[in-house]
């Protein structure tokens, strides 16, 4: 099974992103400083985007795909020599299928204790509370009591630079960087902005 430690906590999530333009945003991003891709599998051709930058960036990268939900997106995600699995729910057969079967590195969607519980037992390594803006930092503070200490814990949906530090200080890992990092069809320019903003701010919190 994988063990990952990232060297920058966030993931960025790239919904909605072609094959054809993959690419040239990972790059930029792997330049600001980024070590994680999530392809999400309602983009376009996701699994051959996963392909495309999997081959290219190769270990140095930990890729794969967002909105894993079913055994055939665990195949396809496989074929296309992804590592990192990230769910938007709790599916504990799922989660024990990516561990066992593919030995994926799975980061889970869970809201509640007893969903994130049942996820950890299940063989995800690392919790991502979603969606967290709705939940905020202080819902954070009071998972983190109960939670093991070791399990790394990542806020997803609704994070920006203006409030990664808020969840980072509640005691979040890092973050899942969504529409607020990229939107489908922005221009390479704009990601590569919008990631050195996310980087700062990461280690403006950690100061």
């Amino acid at each position: 099974m994988t063990h990952w430690t990232p060297e920058l906590p966030l993931i960025a999530i790239l919904r909605g992103i072609t094959p054809d333009e993959v690419l040239a945003h990972v790059r930029v991003l792997q330049e600001a400083g980024f070590d994680a891709i999530e392809i999400p599998t309602n983009s376009p051709d996701w699994h051959l985007s996963v392909q495309r930058v999997s081959e290219t960036f190769g270990q140095s990268l930990m890729t794969g795909a967002g909105t894993v939900l079913t055994p055939e997106h665990l195949a396809q995600l496989a074929h296309a020599g992804g590592r990192l699995m990230v769910t938007p729910n709790t599916n504990p057969a799922l989660i024990e299928q990516a561990a066992g079967t593919y030995g994926f590195e799975i980061c889970a969607g869970f809201a509640t204790a007893s969903e994130a519980f049942a996820a950890l037992q299940a063989g995800a390594q690392s919790l991502k509370l979603f969606p967290s803006s709705v939940f905020g930092p202080d819902y954070v503070k009071a998972l983190k009591a109960v939670l093991p200490a070791q399990v790394p814990l990542y806020a997803v949906g609704g994070i920006h630079p203006g409030n990664l530090a808020d969840y980072l200080r509640a005691g979040c890992v890092g973050a899942g960087l969504g529409s607020d990092l990229y939107r489908a069809g922005q221009d390479v320019a704009v990601t590569r902005e919008r990631a050195q903003r996310f980087v700062q701010a990461w280690r403006d919190a950690r100061c």
